[in-house]
C-alpha cells in the first residue's frame, strides 16, 4: 500500500462522517439510531478536527471517559464499532496508514444471562396480563417470535390447521414514534413457526375477540384499536410479571429466552433453533444448546448419592 497523501486526512471529520453515514445502505431505524450515536457520542470529541487527528491514544481516552461518565456499556460499544467502521473506510480512501480503533474487547460486551422462566410461570404471567395481551405472551414464548414481529403479525398469517404462523415482516419505530413495518433483517427472519396444539383455543378466541377485522387486521391492536407499541405495552407487562409473583426485574424479551431453551431442551438441532430464532448464524442456537447441555451434565452429576 502506498503511504497516504501527508495532506489527504487533513479532511474535517465531521463533514467525512456525514458523508460516510449518508452514503452507506441502511434500514430507516438503523440509520436513525447511528446518526444519533454520532451526534451524541462522537463528533463531540473529534468533530472539530481532522480524520488524521483520530489517534489510538485519543480513542482510548474518549471510550474511557464515556464509560467514566455513565454511558451505558452496549452504547460505548455500538459507539465504538461505528467509529472503527468509519475509520476503516478511510483507510480504504487512502486518507490514513491504519486504523487508530485498536483497543482490544472495546468491540463487543458480555450480555447478563437472562433468566429463564418455567412453563408455569409462563401461564401465570398469561393468566394475570389484560385478556388482549394474553396470547402475545403465550406465542412469545412457545414460538420465540420477536416483539416487533408479533407487532405486525396479520390475521391472514396463521395457519390454523397446519399449526403455524409465518413471520414475513417486523414492527419498528423512529424516535419520532413513527410506526412502519419492514422486512426482517435477514432472509432467515422470513419463516415459518409451529406452535403448541395446545395454543390453537388460545388463537381461536384472541382472533374473535381482540384482533383487528379483515384478512389484513393485525392479530394485536391496542386498547383503542391503534397499532401495538412496546411503551404502551411495558406497564401492563411490569404488572402482570408483579402479579404473577415473578418480583426480580424481567424483561419482556425473557419470554424469548425462555421459548429458545424449552425448544433445546426438547432436542431441537442447531439447525431447527436458527429456523424458529430467525438467524441466518449459527451462534445464538449454539449458546442455547450450550446451556442445555450444561443443565444436563449438571442433573447427571446428581443422580447417583
Amino acid at each position: 500500500m502506498t503511504d497516504p497523501d501527508p495532506d489527504a486526512g487533513a479532511v474535517n471529520f465531521q463533514e467525512y462522517a456525514t458523508a460516510w453515514l449518508r452514503d452507506r445502505k441502511l434500514a430507516d431505524r438503523t440509520r436513525e439510531r447511528n446518526e444519533s450515536v454520532i451526534r451524541l457520542h462522537i463528533l463531540p470529541t473529534f468533530g472539530a478536527g481532522s480524520v488524521a487527528d483520530v489517534t489510538t491514544a485519543r480513542v482510548r481516552g474518549w471510550r474511557g471517559r464515556l464509560l467514566a461518565a455513565g454511558i451505558g456499556e452496549p452504547t460505548v460499544v455500538k459507539a465504538y464499532q461505528l467509529l472503527w467502521a468509519l475509520m476503516s473506510t478511510a483507510v480504504d480512501d487512502e486518507l490514513i496508514r491504519r486504523n487508530p480503533c485498536r483497543i482490544k474487547g472495546a468491540d463487543h460486551h458480555d450480555v447478563p444471562e437472562r433468566p429463564v422462566l418455567t412453563v408455569p410461570e409462563v401461564f401465570a404471567i398469561a393468566d394475570a396480563v389484560v385478556p388482549r395481551y394474553r396470547l402475545l405472551v403465550l406465542l412469545t414464548a412457545f414460538t420465540t417470535v420477536r416483539f416487533g414481529e408479533l407487532a405486525a403479525l396479520r390475521r391472514r398469517d396463521f395457519d390454523l390447521e397446519g399449526l403455524s404462523v409465518t413471520v414475513r415482516r417486523a414492527q419498528a419505530e423512529l424516535q419520532d414514534g413513527r410506526l412502519f413495518d419492514k422486512a426482517p433483517k435477514s432472509t432467515a427472519g422470513v419463516r415459518a413457526v409451529s406452535f403448541p396444539a395446545e395454543l390453537l383455543d388460545e388463537i381461536t378466541r384472541h382472533l374473535e375477540a381482540f384482533a383487528a377485522p379483515g384478512r389484513d387486521g393485525h392479530v394485536f391492536v391496542g386498547p383503542q384499536g391503534g397499532q401495538l407499541r412496546r411503551s404502551n405495552f411495558r406497564d401492563d407487562w411490569v404488572k402482570a410479571r408483579k402479579a404473577a409473583g415473578i418480583t426480580a426485574e424481567l424483561h419482556f424479551h425473557a419470554l424469548r429466552h425462555t421459548g429458545n431453551t424449552l425448544a433445546s431442551t426438547a432436542g431441537a438441532s442447531t439447525r431447527e433453533l436458527m429456523t424458529r430464532m430467525g438467524h441466518s448464524s449459527s451462534r445464538a442456537a449454539l449458546i442455547y444448546q450450550h446451556m442445555t447441555s450444561d443443565r444436563d451434565r449438571a442433573i447427571a452429576d446428581r443422580l447417583v448419592p
